[in-house]
C-alpha cells in the first residue's frame, strides 16, 4: 500500500527524494512556498535530470504553500534548509498524525544532536541551530529518524532538478535501535532507487558528512571556487584541512571515531569535479545561508567541549558576515567573466 508522503521543500535534495518517491508509487505532496517552482511541478510534473543522462518526470505529484492541505501524513521528510525549520516548525503538525515519522535531510550538525545521546550532554538544545527552543517544541524526538544526505544537486529551472551526483541516503534512530520503522523507511528508499543502509550510530555518519561541509561550503561561499579548485589549490586545501583537525577534536571528545582520514576525505571532494556547494549556489542566488548548522553548531560544540578552534571560528565570522551583507543589500554575489583585453 502506498504511503503517504509529505516533502516540506522542493528543492535538490527534496526534489531528488520526492520526484523518485512517487515514481516508486508514493503518494506524494510537496510544501513549496516558490510559486514559480510550485505552478511547474503542478502543471507539468518534476522533472529530474539524473547523473547518468536519464530524464525523469514525476507527474502523480502535488505541490501547495498550504501546510493543512495534505492532512495528517506516514512520513514527513523535513527537506528545507537548516536555518529555515524554525521559520516552518510551528505549522508541521498539521502534517502529524499519531505515528507520522520526521525524516530530516540538513546538512551539518541537527538540533536534535544531544535528544536521546545519553551521556552528561543528554537532552542539551544547541542554541546555534534552535536558539528559543522552537523546533524541539514542534518536532518531538520520538518522530525523529536521523539521515545523511550524500547527493549532490541543483534546482536549474522552475520544475526541474538537475542530480549532479550521489545516490546513498543513510539512516538511524536516534538512540541507536533497529527498529520496525527505520528498516521501513530504509526499505522505501532503497525502492525509490537509492542505497540506504541502516547506521547504529547516525551521529557517526552525521559527523563524517559535517567534517567536509565545515569547511568546503564555507570556503567556497567565500572564495567562489568549486570543490575541485579548492582541493587542488595548496592554501585552501591546508585550510580546510585544518579546520577538519579540529573538528575531529571536538567529534572525538563526543566519542565519535572518524573511519577515513583527512585526506581520503579530502579526496572524495576532490573527485566531485567543478561542483558548487550548496552554500556558493545561495551565495550566488542571494539566499540566506547555513552558516549555523554547518560552521557555528561546530563552533558551540568546540565551546562546550572545550576544544580549541581558531580555523573554523575564524572562518565562521567571515561567513556571517557574507550572510549579513547579502541581507542587508538583498543581494546575491557572483563572479562575473570579463571581456579578454
Amino acid at each position: 500500500m502506498a504511503m503517504k508522503i509529505c516533502v516540506v521543500g522542493a528543492g535538490a535534495i527534496g526534489g531528488l527524494l520526492g520526484g523518485k518517491l512517487a515514481l516508486a508509487g508514493e503518494r506524494v505532496t510537496f510544501i513549496e512556498t516558490n510559486a514559480a517552482h510550485r505552478d511547474a511541478i503542478n502543471r507539468d510534473g518534476l522533472k529530474l535530470l539524473m547523473h547518468g543522462g536519464e530524464t525523469l518526470v514525476a507527474k502523480e505529484i502535488k505541490a501547495t504553500a498550504d501546510m493543512a492541505e495534505p492532512g495528517p501524513q506516514d512520513v514527513v521528510i523535513l527537506a528545507v534548509k537548516a536555518h529555515q525549520i524554525s521559520r516552518v516548525a510551528p505549522a508541521l503538525g498539521k502534517l502529524f498524525g499519531k505515528d507520522t515519522i520526521v525524516l530530516t535531510v540538513q546538512n551539518g550538525i541537527p538540533w536534535w544532536y544531544f535528544q536521546k545521546h545519553g551521556g552528561p550532554l543528554d537532552g542539551r538544545r544547541l542554541a546555534s541551530v534552535d536558539p528559543d527552543g522552537a523546533i524541539e517544541r514542534a518536532i518531538a524526538a520520538e518522530r525523529i529518524i536521523g539521515c545523511v544526505v550524500y547527493p549532490a544537486g541543483e534546482v536549474t529551472a522552475p520544475g526541474i532538478v538537475k542530480h549532479v551526483e550521489g545516490d546513498r541516503f543513510p539512516v538511524g534512530e536516534l538512540d541507536g535501535s533497529k527498529s520496525n520503522r527505520v528498516e521501513m523507511i530504509s526499505q522505501m528508499l532503497i525502492s525509490a532507487g537509492f542505497k540506504s543502509f541502516i547506521l547504529d550510530n547516525i551521529r557517526a555518519e552525521i559527523w563524517l558528512k559535517a567534517w567536509g561541509n565545515l569547511s568546503f561550503n564555507p570556503i567556497s561561499a567565500l572564495t567562489h571556487a568549486t570543490l575541485v579548485d579548492i582541493c587542488r589549490f595548496a592554501l585552501t586545501r591546508a585550510l580546510a584541512a585544518r579546520m577538519m583537525e579540529e573538528a575531529q577534536a571536538i567529534a572525538g571528545k563526543l566519542g565519535i571515531t572518524f573511519r577515513h582520514t583527512i585526506e581520503k576525505r579530502i579526496a572524495g571532494a576532490e573527485g566531485v569535479g567543478k561542483h558548487k556547494t550548496s552554500m556558493l549556489q545561495d551565495v550566488e542566488a542571494g539566499r540566506a545561508l547555513e552558516v549555523e548548522a554547518l560552521v557555528g553548531a561546530i563552533v558551540e560544540l568546540g565551546e562546550l567541549t572545550g576544544t580549541p578552534t581558531p580555523a573554523i571560528t575564524a572562518v565562521y565570522a567571515c561567513t556571517k558576515l557574507l550572510d549579513k551583507v547579502m541581507a542587508e543589500e538583498h543581494a546575491g554575489i557572483a563572479a562575473r567573466r570579463l571581456a579578454a583585453e
